[in-house]
């Protein structure tokens, strides 16, 4: 009889050491689950990737990058001039067929309550020209001087003369921000921070 119990309790701590292969899949369903619901965390709240589908940001982001957008830190503070943003389209687009989920990429040029305007080939904040190392070309348009109300920003793309931007279309909201590109991952030879 003890012979009975000592075998009968080997096997059950046999059963209880090995996984049964029910348990194996859900632990692995599991481990997927969790995965799953922290990568859609990160890219809802945090970062996602981007491919830029245009050369309106040229040469700063050519057609085919792909860029990680970061989210957090305009929770902390605004977007200020020169930094680059992603947005959904303002209605203004939406109305010319743009789809409210159809990101766009450009630079911020002018902050609320900044003044800008494009004369003689040259972007200025009020009477302070922009030093725009990192533009294709100067712009070949002229923009009267326009106020930035409190809720909104100006944003040009780098191509100046290639670009459907808020020389076009206006103002664009804050609400719209999507995220600021931080950093060029593809193609590998132009890898960095943009």
């Amino acid at each position: 009889m003890a012979t009975e119990d000592r075998q009968l309790g080997a096997e059950v701590e046999q059963n209880q050491e090995k996984p049964t292969l029910w348990r194996q899949i859900q632990s692995n369903l599991t481990i997927i689950v969790l995965a799953l619901a922290i990568a859609l965390l990160i890219r809802t709240f945090i970062a996602e990737p981007r491919y830029i589908p245009s050369d309106s940001m040229y040469p700063t982001l050519e057609v085919g990058d792909r860029v990680v957008v970061e989210k957090v830190s305009y929770f902390f503070h605004q977007p200020t001039q020169g930094e680059i943003v992603v947005f959904e389209p303002p209605q203004q687009l939406q109305a010319l067929g743009y789809r409210p989920d159809q990101a766009f990429i450009k630079r911020v040029i002018g902050e609320s309550e900044h003044t800008i305007s494009v004369k003689n080939h040259v972007v200025y904040d009020g009477d302070r020209p922009l030093v725009e190392d990192y533009i294709a070309e100067a712009p070949d348009y002229e923009l009267h001087p326009i106020s930035v109300p409190g809720d909104r920003l100006i944003v040009m793309g780098d191509n100046r003369n290639n670009s459907n931007d808020s020389h076009i279309w206006g103002f664009l909201p804050r609400k719209n921000i999507i995220g600021r590109a931080v950093f060029r991952f593809w193609p590998l030879n132009r890898i960095g921070w943009v």
